[in-house]
């Protein structure tokens, strides 16, 4: 089989390369980008096709899908990263590609997340559900948005709820994390959260729709396959974020804890 080298590349290095984790074999795993090189010669010779970022990371699970995901949030930040911002020098990446060094003045520059608070709302027994304009047609998903500086978590989640939905948030709870390489490198903080009235007002200008799901209706949007068809009336299923992006564990938690309470009951 060809070498990446003979496919426009000269030379495969660590320079142009980054660390993105160890194997249990404790092999170091680095990712490199190839968009640079002969894509068409390369898909012929490996049996694959290159394809938008978005797409692919949602089909991948497990460890595959954080390797992917930090490789290309890191490879992008140096990309993006490759001048001082106060001396106007060139900045060099160090091996691992954990951070960058003005070569004039030493100043070290360390990748950055923005903080983003993802959280699924819900009020007795149904929880809520969102569409954006720019989400596949019939994907829901919870309320998400970016902390503002000087805000703590809580602070951003009742903002967020009150900005979208119009709805007070009475608790919440923390549930889990998440790295996520869009936009640009965001850190997703998932929580549950409770409101006492239900009484939606949708902010159409961050919403396309909202609106609230019962127990039953959310374990038949998560059984519907990503990008499903449209039905035989002409209307799209709803479906979920898929295993991969931590609005799913969210949603799939709540549904666990819905059965519980039946349980119990």
């Amino acid at each position: 089989m060809k070498t990446l080298s003979q496919h426009g590349a000269d030379k495969v290095t660590l320079e142009e390369s980054v660390l993105v984790g160890c194997s249990e074999s404790y092999t170091a795993e680095f990712a490199l980008d190839l968009g640079n090189l002969e894509q068409s010669n390369l898909e012929k010779e490996l049996s694959g096709k290159f394809t938008d970022f978005r797409k692919a990371i949602v089909k991948i699970d497990g460890r595959d899908g954080s390797l992917l995901s930090r490789g290309q949030a890191l490879l992008r930040w140096h990309e993006n990263n490759q001048f001082c911002s106060k001396s106007g020098e060139p900045t060099q990446k160090n091996v691992s590609g954990s951070k960058r060094v003005c070569s004039s003045n030493g100043m070290i520059y360390y990748p950055q997340m923005s903080p983003v608070v993802i959280t699924l709302v819900s009020c007795g027994n149904r929880c809520l559900l969102a569409h954006q304009e720019t989400f596949p047609p019939g994907m829901y998903t919870a309320l998400a948005g970016f902390c503002e500086i000087g805000e703590t978590l809580e602070e951003t989640i009742q903002r967020e709820v009150a900005e979208e939905v119009g709805l007070e948030v009475d608790s919440l709870r923390y549930s889990g994390s998440q790295h996520w390489p869009f936009p640009n490198s965001s850190l997703m903080v998932a929580c549950q959260a409770t409101v006492k009235n239900d009484k939606l007002n949708i902010n159409k200008a961050e919403l396309k729709d909202a609106r609230w799901f019962s127990l039953d209706e959310v374990i038949e949007a998560l059984q519907v396959k990503m990008m499903p068809p449209k039905m035989a009336d002409g209307t799209m299923p709803v479906w979920v974020p898929p295993r991969f992006a931590i609005a799913h564990h969210l949603i799939q938690e709540w549904v666990q804890e819905q059965k519980m309470e039946l349980e119990i009951k």
